[in-house]
């Protein structure tokens, strides 16, 4: 029991801190700033429903995945990079969610929602490569089906506390006002890209090294 527990705490801990909800949520805001509070919900809802489904794949299929087509979560750091990259170059101009959004109808805007949902938010947002690594190693050292089920509910716990979490970001939104989400759009567009730029070269680092070690 004793050991089930501290699995149970090493999961929680471990899926919070790279999937970060509270990090993802400023950039959360600033995509779906002007959506109205419904479809922002959905696309919460959507992203983290994609994202849980996401992780758990991974967990089960992941490692064979990887090694049937032949990638590493080195490609899946440099892509998600380049992604977060040019979403920030958007973001610090604060244009963005401006573009995408405005003067849209109901069907155009449930497109666009289905669209930013998925990527970037639910891929490489919140099921990013650190976490999507975290739940292939876990689950192959998840021995017993009673830590499999503790490791699944534990990454279903975080996800559900991610969604709360981008749920509140509505009412910061209203205490915001255009200016202030001008200036946070701007902000976070600049730590975005520089959470790319460590994402890109956390990811060619070791790929350069392998191609120099074989070209020896």
């Amino acid at each position: 029991m004793t050991d089930l527990l501290g699995f149970a705490l090493l999961a929680f801990t471990s899926f919070f801190t790279l999937i970060n909800p509270i990090g993802t949520m400023p950039i959360f805001m600033t995509m779906t700033a002007d959506l109205d509070t419904p479809h922002r919900n959905y696309t919460a809802r959507k992203a983290s429903i994609a994202a849980f489904i996401t992780i758990i794949a991974f967990a089960f299929s992941g490692q064979l995945l990887f090694n049937f087509f032949g990638i590493s979560v080195n490609s899946f750091r440099v892509v998600g990079g380049v992604i977060f990259f040019l979403m920030g170059m958007d973001m610090l101009q604060a244009r963005l969610s401006s573009i995408k959004v405005h003067g849209k109808g109901k069907a155009e805007k449930k497109e666009i929602v289905d669209d930013i949902s998925i990527t970037p938010l639910a891929i490489p947002m919140i099921s990013g490569p650190g976490a999507i690594t975290n739940a292939i190693v876990m689950m192959e050292d998840a021995d017993t089906v009673q830590h499999k089920l503790v490791l699944i509910s534990s990454i279903f716990g975080v996800l559900l506390l991610t969604y709360l979490i981008l749920l509140s970001s509505g009412k910061i939104l209203k205490l915001l006002g255009n200016t202030g989400k001008n200036v946070l759009m701007r902000l976070m567009g600049l730590i975005v890209m520089v959470i790319a730029v460590e994402f890109f070269f956390s990811g060619m680092k070791p790929i350069i090294i392998d191609i120099l070690k074989s070209a020896q």
